[in-house]
Parts: C-alpha cells; sequence; structure tokens
C-alpha cells in the first residue's frame, strides 16, 4: 500500500472526528483547552508527542511534490515546529493558546476548514 493513502487512512478520519466533536461540543472542549494550557507539564507532554509524530511523518512521507500527498509533508513539518514550540517555549504556547480560546469564530472556521480537509483526507486514503 502507498505511505501516502496509509497516512491518510490514519489523519483523515482523526481530524474528520475531532473537529466535529469540537464543533458539536464548543463548552466542553473549551473547557479541556482552557485546563490544558494552565498545564505546563501537559503541554510539554503534548509537545513530545507532536515531535514524535511530526518526525514520523517526515521520516516516512517528506514528498515535496505537486499533488495531495504534499499535505501529509506539511502536516509533518508543523508538527515538527509545533513539537519544538511546546517544549523549548510552553509560556508562548500558553499565550498562544489564552489568545486562541478567545477566538470562538475563527475556532469555528479552522473547525469547518478540519472537516473539510478531514474529509478530502478519508477520502484519498479509503476511496481512492
Amino acid at each position: 500500500m502507498d505511505t501516502s493513502i496509509l497516512i491518510a487512512k490514519y489523519i483523515g478520519p482523526v481530524m474528520l472526528v475531532a473537529a466535529i466533536a469540537g464543533l458539536l461540543n464548543t463548552k466542553q472542549i473549551m473547557a479541556i483547552f482552557e485546563d490544558f494550557i494552565k498545564s505546563p507539564a501537559l503541554i510539554f507532554i503534548a509537545g513530545v508527542m507532536t515531535l514524535v509524530m511530526g518526525l514520523t511523518l517526515v521520516i516516512f512521507h517528506n514528498k515535496w511534490v505537486a499533488d495531495w500527498t504534499v499535505i501529509i509533508t506539511i502536516f509533518g513539518w508543523i508538527g515538527i515546529a509545533g513539537g519544538i514550540m511546546r517544549m523549548a517555549f510552553p509560556m508562548f504556547a500558553i499565550e498562544m493558546g489564552k489568545r486562541m480560546i478567545g477566538q470562538h469564530k475563527m475556532l469555528i472556521v479552522i473547525g469547518i476548514l478540519n472537516i473539510l480537509l478531514g474529509t478530502f483526507l478519508t477520502y484519498k486514503g479509503y476511496f481512492s
């Protein structure tokens, strides 16, 4: 099986379910985010997990091509950057989180974009 399709089978449904859950349970998700940004330890652990995920994607899928598969590579590099930021600069991550929590309309837009992207990747992974 092509690596791009295999990764899309994992990332697509996770993005789709997370985005739908976020839009359907906005108050609960906001409460989770508020609790999360109060804990530098959780931010550090999330940074480790994000860095590992990003490195894994880049190691197995560092393909800079002019088709849909570049999305996976971009996710990998974003994961690396996000993981490093959370681990090296947790207070910056906390401040960014506080700013995001107050932006409900932006979070809805991000949720909708994640539904579209998750649907696209799920389609590519399972149906193309």
